[in-house]
């Protein structure tokens, strides 16, 4: 069964959370650059948060956008449906990732759906479903361990039969690249082609490196060093850090801001402050800090394994790419087509980073209007 859903948060809620962010105790300022967020820049985003940031705008935007809920595999599971004008349109199942949301497709759905009325041609147009990954957003949490990245493809797989889409297209981002890739895997002949961002292999040292792969990897390192300890936290302890991160809205904004800031492309626009906190206030809401950082425990020694080591299976399915400027891992076309021997499309856009679809909307809708069209075609490009 297939159930509308809307967004409609009660105001006693919206009064508890603005109250707790003017209720703060907050730290003294770091005494060094470079030891997370900036006392002054968290305190400027928190003040706007409770004073100025408005949850009723984005429940408006959303009660434009159809959403529904079903149970698959037992678990309650929230997604996002909005069908193209032109009947003909290809159905994309895009998958968000962590510390994301499927709001972060809010500005992309109109582009991508309705391709005529945003500068595209009808062969451009797809009917949109977006889900929230289990145990984030409005889908359930899990009361049991087991929700990998292979079940969540199977899941999406069985969502997108139980809409009626036979062969479909997925992409994603984050967990999205690494749930897509698996259903590509798990159900090759109703895949009509995957996009990622970006595809996950590892660097191919057979060959000496080039200039940009040889950046690429230390810039990596550099993130390894630098900035993994939340993954680490995450795949070992998660329930430590979520009684810390579902009893601090401020906290929790910490956590979260700190990578939309660090992994957009510092040479671009940015995330924008009220999309950020759409995503921080959903969080806050649903109370899914600790059940959304269980997916590292369940899934990322297997993720992190595609990108640094040799991984032993090929996916046939046909695949387009794109490797924004500032992503990381950031692999080059040759090491791709190692593990997606159907290669048919990349890109190296001139400017994003992690959060591309809310950096940069228009070449995000660019990149895979550009992949399916050459997967539609059959051709390389």
């Amino acid at each position: 069964m297939i159930e509308p859903f809307s967004v409609e948060v009660e105001q006693a809620r919206l009064d508890e959370l603005r109250r707790r962010i003017r209720d703060t105790r907050w730290p003294e300022p770091a005494t060094a650059p470079g030891q997370g967020v900036p006392l002054e820049r968290l305190r400027g985003l928190a003040d706007h948060w409770a004073e100025g940031y408005d949850w009723r705008r984005l429940e408006a935007e959303l009660a434009g956008r159809p959403q529904f809920r079903t149970v698959i595999d037992g678990l309650g599971l929230h997604f996002l449906h909005q069908r193209s004008p032109h009947p003909e349109a290809t159905p994309l199942l895009l998958s968000h990732g962590w510390p994301g949301s499927y709001l972060e497709f809010l500005d992309v759905v109109g582009p991508l759906t309705d391709p005529t009325a945003h500068g595209g041609t009808a062969a451009d147009a797809f009917h949109v479903v977006c889900p929230s990954l289990p145990g984030y957003g409005f889908s359930d949490r899990p009361s049991a361990a087991g929700w990998d990245i292979h079940r969540i493809a199977a899941a999406w797989s069985e969502l997108m039969g139980r809409l009626g889409y036979r062969r479909f297209a997925a992409a994603g981002s984050d967990w999205g690249t690494s749930v897509s890739t698996m259903i590509a895997a798990q159900d090759p002949d109703r895949m009509i082609g995957i996009h990622l961002i970006p595809p996950l292999v590892a660097p191919d040292r057979s060959e000496p490196f080039t200039a940009p792969e040889q950046r690429a990897v230390d810039q990596l390192a550099e993130r390894s060093r630098t900035g993994s300890a939340y993954g680490e936290l995450h795949a070992t302890k998660p329930q430590t850090i979520g009684y810390a991160l579902n009893d601090s809205p401020v906290g929790l904004c910490a956590w979260i801001a700190e990578k939309y800031e660090d992994w957009a492309d510092p040479a671009g626009p940015g995330v924008p402050v009220d999309r950020l906190l759409d995503t921080v206030t959903l969080y806050w809401l649903t109370g899914t800090a600790a059940s959304s950082a269980r997916l590292y425990w369940e899934s990322i020694g297997e993720v992190s394994r595609w990108f640094t080591e040799a991984t032993p299976d090929v996916i046939m399915v046909p695949t387009g790419g794109s490797a924004f400027p500032a992503e990381l891992p950031r692999p080059s076309r040759r090491w791709a087509e190692r593990r997606f021997p159907d290669l048919r499309y990349w890109g190296e856009p001139p400017v994003g980073g992690h959060f591309a679809a809310l950096e940069v909307p228009d070449l995000y809708v660019a990149e895979l209007r550009a992949s399916f069209a050459a997967i539609r075609s059959g051709r390389r490009g």
